[in-house]
């Protein structure tokens, strides 16, 4: 069996920058085992495998896997495969606007005019707030890092983040997991937790994400988490001043993989929707023999 598939560097205008994603196109005939086993096997945040639409309002049925298990939900992985289905020709290139089914719903998808691929983000929920030295520590970091008078919250969009504000970018870079202080932190979570820190800057956010549960050390570009960041920085004062809708997080740059994800606010507070958008870079058409 041969399946072909793509590589794409997503949320980046620049060759092995961004975060890189794996898209097998026409997966039809794998089953759930196996893709875990080709996502493994890639190795990379996430890889993708479309089947055909089982809505007629659908273009396509999209599953996303990292190395270790299926997603609700993922950002980069849906903006790069929007991207490669129109190159294939599975979606028309002039047409601008389709929906990609995933098992957290359908997710809506756009295309402007400077060729950014924009998703609509899920629904977005706060469920807990915790205790900041616990939060500092959980990243190897002390509590004077973290920002007084804003909490360190955990909202979802479908993959839940303890979203952790600090002080400034060197603080970010600082930035360490400690394993054991961060099973301290999530013992009581119900599902995998990603640790989502950021510091907020002048044009937004400068951003790093780690997923541990997920078998990713650090991700360099989080989408599904950006629409939450967004949420998140409006709730609390944090978003860039102006009129506030839109913005940018800087994300990956520490790990030499830049990316930046582009933020776009529907509505005063985001009550119409939050829309996270980016650029796309092929970087390789392979073959995967079974």
């Amino acid at each position: 069996m041969i399946i072909d598939y793509r590589i794409v560097d997503v949320f980046t205008q620049t060759p092995l920058e961004g975060n890189a994603l794996a898209v097998f196109y026409d997966a039809t005939g794998l089953d759930d085992a196996t893709m875990q086993k080709i996502a493994r096997e890639t190795n990379l945040s996430e890889t993708t495998f479309v089947f055909p639409a089982q809505r007629s309002a659908s273009a396509a049925r999209v599953r996303i896997f990292t190395p270790v298990k299926e997603m609700m939900f993922a950002g980069h992985p849906t903006v790069g495969t929007a991207w490669v289905l129109r190159d294939v020709g599975k979606v028309a290139k002039d047409q601008r606007r389709f929906v990609l089914d995933e098992n957290v719903g359908p997710v809506d998808i756009r295309i402007d005019d400077e060729g950014l691929i924009w998703l609509r983000t899920p629904p977005i929920r706060t469920s807990r707030d915790y205790d900041p030295a616990l939060c500092a520590a959980a990243i190897g970091l002390v509590p004077g890092d973290v920002l007084d008078n804003v909490p360190c919250q955990n909202v979802s969009a479908g993959n839940p983040a303890v979203f952790i504000p600090l002080r400034d970018e060197a603080a970010v870079d600082r930035a360490e997991v400690d394993t054991v202080a961060l099973r301290g932190l999530v013992a009581n979570e119900s599902e995998p937790t990603c640790l989502f820190v950021f510091s907020p800057t002048v044009r937004g956010a400068y951003s790093r994400m780690f997923a541990n549960d997920f078998g990713i050390v650090e991700d360099p570009a989080t989408g599904s988490a950006t629409g939450p960041l967004a949420a998140f920085m409006m709730a609390h004062g944090l978003a860039p001043s102006a009129d506030g809708t839109r913005f940018i997080s800087e994300q990956g740059t520490k790990m030499g993989r830049r990316s930046i994800l582009h933020v776009l606010i529907d509505g005063q507070r985001g009550e119409r929707g939050i829309e996270i958008g980016g650029h796309v870079t092929p970087v390789a058409r392979a073959t995967l023999a079974l």
